[in-house]
């Protein structure tokens, strides 16, 4: 490879590491043997900018176009394939954005994108409409907007910084971000979702790491998707990241050629836990144009769970997460392990098949919602929680076409009981 003499110090310097990323075909001709469909598709420009660290780029099997982590970050003419449910936003997220760069979709927690530049551009982003495009550059101004709207919005009580990759700025712009939104009373916590310290761990420096550990808590999800992807230098970042006390996850995404298989997902998963990262999520592949190549079945990730759950540590298993498209936000799908329940038994079966039955409690109080103090200061449910709550009777998608053959257009009438009154709202 081109960097084969490339003394160590400027090796590890991650300022040489992204001076000398792969950002053409030129470059990208001189680290791998490309094949003609790889040729070609970085010659017809892909929306998804091209851009590889050295580091990266070295731990790629320059022979093997299925190496799976080549195959993470070269473009192929997969990506000009357009596939009947691909979206350009498949999360709603722009749909859900009151001010440029946030993301409101859940009720107490944010989506923040401080920059739309990452250090290397994954062939299956969910945000390829906008990530690598310069039309978000680090903006003071929207920074500061973002945190108005936050300030404004009492409920919100945790941000997520993501990608393009928030720990892709300056120091500076970094210590900015922090205090500015660390100054808002309300907000608890800040997460980080990154693959800095996987593509280009030399940046994951001490003054970073100062830098964080200044305005705790902060909390760190890692995108690592293969077993190759760690090495000695991602373990000494997540070493530092640790010992200034920011607990790291990890979330992976489901990909077809890549990691869709059991075995492979749990040396994943052991991997992880012997550098401090704790499995968090496996994503379903989502509906973004140009990625249908990479997606699997929902089956998949349901075998691979299956094969986990007491085959392995428990917090060695992500949760199996789709992100459900138009911004329903993430909704679990597990192997089912309820066959049956009554009032007294609840039959379940285990990781090996066998069923048991555990015995209901005959004398159970229930809570006192009314002398709560957590539950009076609780903010109101919705959805499926206010029918759980007695609230709602249904839930009922809009334009019904038998809701305009309601008698003089009445509403159903829900029976409310509130201490043994009984009464009727409407």
């Amino acid at each position: 490879p081109p960097w084969e003499q490339v003394p160590d110090e400027e090796w590890n310097d991650w300022h040489w590491q992204m001076r000398n990323r792969i950002n053409s075909l030129e470059r990208l001709r001189e680290a791998l043997h490309l094949t003609a469909d790889e040729e070609m598709a970085v010659a017809m420009e892909p929306e998804l900018k091209l851009g590889i660290t050295p580091y990266f780029a070295n731990l790629m099997d320059p022979d093997n176009p299925r190496d799976p982590l080549r195959m993470q970050l070269v473009p192929t003419t997969n990506e000009f394939v357009l596939d009947d449910p691909d979206l350009e936003d498949p999360l709603g997220e722009d749909v859900f954005s009151p001010v440029p760069g946030l993301t409101h979709r859940y009720p107490d927690r944010v989506l923040v994108l401080i920059t739309d530049q990452c250090v290397s551009y994954c062939r299956f982003c969910t945000r390829r409409r906008l990530v690598g495009t310069g039309e978000m550059p680090v903006s003071k101004a929207r920074i500061e907007a973002i945190a108005d709207y936050i300030a404004h919005t009492p409920q919100i009580r945790d941000i997520l910084i993501s990608g393009g990759d928030g720990l892709f700025v300056s120091d500076e712009i970094l210590d900015f971000v922090l205090s500015t939104f660390g100054r808002i009373p309300h907000v608890e916590i800040i997460r980080f979702g990154t693959r800095v310290p996987v593509f280009l761990p030399q940046r994951i420096t001490p003054q970073l790491v100062k830098t964080l550990k200044k305005y705790h808590p902060i909390w760190m999800n890692i995108h690592v998707n293969h077993p190759n992807e760690i090495t000695p230098e991602l373990a000494e970042a997540c070493d530092r990241l640790a010992d200034a006390g920011v607990p790291l996850g990890c979330q992976s995404v489901l990909m077809a050629g890549i990691n869709d298989c059991p075995n492979i997902m749990k040396k994943l998963a052991h991997q992880l836990l012997k550098i401090r990262v704790r499995p968090y999520y496996l994503y379903q592949c989502d509906l973004s144009q140009g990625i249908a190549h990479f997606r699997t079945p929902v089956s998949v990730g349901l075998n691979i769970i299956e094969n986990l759950r007491g085959h392995t540590t428990g917090f060695a298993v992500p949760t199996f997460v789709i992100d459900a498209p138009g911004g329903g936000g993430k909704v679990p799908v597990m192997p089912q392990y309820l066959i049956s329940m009554s009032e007294s038994r609840v039959v379940v079966r285990n990781f090996e098949g066998t069923i048991s039955t555990y015995t209901q409690p005959k004398h159970y109080i229930p809570h006192d919602t009314a002398n709560c103090v957590y539950c009076r200061e609780a903010r109101p449910a919705e959805g499926v929680a206010k029918l759980l709550a007695g609230e709602q009777l249904t839930l009922e998608p809009i334009g019904l076409s038998r809701h305009g053959r309601r008698r003089n257009g009445q509403k159903i009438e829900l029976p409310v009981v509130t201490e043994k009154v009984r009464v009727s709202v409407k």
